[in-house]
């Protein structure tokens, strides 16, 4: 008796693992495939939950939800932070450190991967020039300040890998007094 009890938990254990994976990996796509969601989160709510109403046809539906989300964007995360020196009077005062990630075409994500040493020259070089023009300066967070340093930093990223960047996501910016 207690070897088919046993048997009986770790098989639904098992069960319970795969299904609980498989709406996880299933709700990764959805959310991507549908970028215009809601801030509160409804629209991924929605397909995670129209995912689970599909498991009877688990075999089609995620093939044909991962076929939408290629043709849709991808993304590319630089692996390390941007460090820019702000300099006055030949001395550096601070230090801006940045994140980014760039929003490109799945197709061609892998050469953006490929170009990441040319992007990130292109964006330091940019994210400099902004640096010496006084961008960093004062409220640099305001919603017009950060427009146009997302507008310079998108030119120079399609400059340096061409038209897939779609577009420049700041992730984490902070400045340090030295």
């Amino acid at each position: 008796m207690k070897m088919i009890l046993l048997g009986l938990i770790a098989a639904l254990a098992f069960l319970g693992g795969a299904v609980g994976g498989d709406v996880l990996h299933g709700a990764k796509p959805a959310a991507a495939a549908n970028p215009t969601a809601s801030p509160t989160g409804h629209g991924a709510d929605t397909a995670e939950a129209d995912h689970s109403a599909t498991t009877s046809d688990h075999d089609i539906a995620p093939a044909a939800e991962d076929h939408d989300t290629e043709k849709a964007a991808d993304w590319f995360r630089f692996p390390n932070q941007f460090f820019v020196p702000i300099l006055r009077n030949g001395t550096t005062i601070a230090v801006m450190v940045m994140s980014l990630t760039l929003e490109v075409s799945a197709e061609a994500l892998p050469g953006i991967q490929a170009q990441e040493h040319r992007l990130r020259d292109a964006l330091l070089k940019a994210l400099m020039k902004q640096a010496n023009t006084g961008a960093f300066d004062g409220n640099f967070t305001s919603e017009a300040h950060m427009e146009a340093l997302r507008k310079e930093m998108l030119a120079a990223a399609q400059d340096a890998a061409g038209p897939e960047v779609i577009k420049v996501l700041i992730g984490d910016i902070a400045r340090q007094e030295q």
